[in-house]
């Protein structure tokens, strides 16, 4: 996927103070990106998602996967610090 093609699908990704405490959500709708990125971790696949929300449209979900990518990719994970001493 090119940067210009992830850059379109994330303009379906909208921030509004006023709907859900101002979360990232889908096209202005009440149903946040965090929403979408669990219930595919939690194992539903994009048909479940389309089923359940049928305004829903398989371009949404992909831009939450880009979010979270991008997301996740300005982010420094440490790792923990663990004694190897006996």
């Amino acid at each position: 996927m090119t940067t210009a093609h992830e850059d379109i699908l994330l303009k379906r990704i909208t921030v509004d103070p006023g709907i859900l405490g101002g979360k990232p959500i889908i096209r202005g709708y009440r149903l946040a990106v965090e929403h979408v990125l669990g219930m595919l971790a939690a194992g539903d696949s994009t048909g479940d998602l389309l089923h359940e929300y049928p305004w829903l449209e398989p371009d949404d979900v992909s831009a939450c996967l880009v979010y979270a990518r991008r997301l996740v990719g300005h982010e420094r994970v440490e790792p923990a610090v663990t004694s190897t001493r006996a």
